[in-house]
């Protein structure tokens, strides 16, 4: 049974970092791409940036240059560095486990608890 726990949101001022992270279990995902998508408040769920089997990483326009994912294949597990938020930043992170069709992620639909984010203004 695949397993997702993020951790590592909180409460940040505009400008500074946090530094999340996703642990999987159930399998051994170095075959896997890893993503990590968020959701606002009243938004639908959206992809924020992804990292596949071979390392190469893929994220949106709007957090390009100021988020990097990384993983430790070693441990299963996945980071999200994030560096100047801002407040449009504020929202629930999830880890996802999926492939990469092209440069889309296309998740397996599995995902964890989530993490808050909130960047203060």
């Amino acid at each position: 049974q695949v397993q997702l726990v993020e951790s590592g949101g909180g409460l940040v001022q505009a400008g500074g970092s946090l530094r999340l992270s996703c642990a999987a279990s159930g399998r051994t995902f170095s075959t896997y791409a890893m993503g990590w998508f968020r959701q606002a408040p009243g938004k639908e769920r959206e992809f924020v940036v992804g990292i596949s089997s071979d390392g190469s990483t893929y994220s949106t326009e709007s957090v390009a240059g100021r988020f990097t994912i990384s993983r430790d294949y070693a441990k299963n597990t996945v980071f999200l560095q994030m560096n100047s938020l801002k407040p449009e930043d504020t929202a629930v992170y999830y880890c996802s486990v999926g492939y990469y069709s092209g440069s889309t992620f296309v998740s397996h639909d599995y995902w964890g608890q989530g993490t808050q984010v909130t960047v203060l203004s």
